[in-house]
């Protein structure tokens, strides 16, 4: 008779450790030179820093989505210009050719959004 395996998952509450696992996936993504799938990753972790963030100050986001939270963040006038243009900069769409309109790396913008939100 065989080993029966059992995987246990444990869901974390602390969204420092769910950051940065997302971002060890961003990081391996584009090791596999998977770049979509690092700027997923990146908005994910992002979104959690957001979801903290807003609960922090007493308002419960009606949405799980990234993509939604980081639309609401854009317009937070708490913010300083350059957290919310990393922000706009997150919800950018990509061109036909699955490239950004513009040049930045989303991951490292992801991070210093994510280490400003978490402070």
């Amino acid at each position: 008779m065989g080993v029966v395996e059992i995987q246990v998952f444990r869901l974390t509450t602390d969204p420092h450790e769910e950051i940065e696992k997302e971002f060890a996936q961003a990081e391996r993504a584009r090791a596999r030179g998977n770049e979509g799938q690092a700027r997923v990753c990146a908005r994910r972790a992002a979104g959690i820093a957001i979801r903290e963030y807003l609960e922090r100050r007493g308002i419960r986001p009606r949405t799980t989505s990234a993509y939604d939270l980081l639309n609401l963040l854009k317009d937070d006038p708490l913010l300083s210009p350059d957290l919310r243009l990393i922000a706009d900069h997150l919800t950018l769409r990509v061109t036909e050719e699955f490239k950004l309109p513009m040049d930045a790396d989303l991951v490292a913008e992801a991070r210093i959004l994510c280490r400003e939100l978490l402070q």
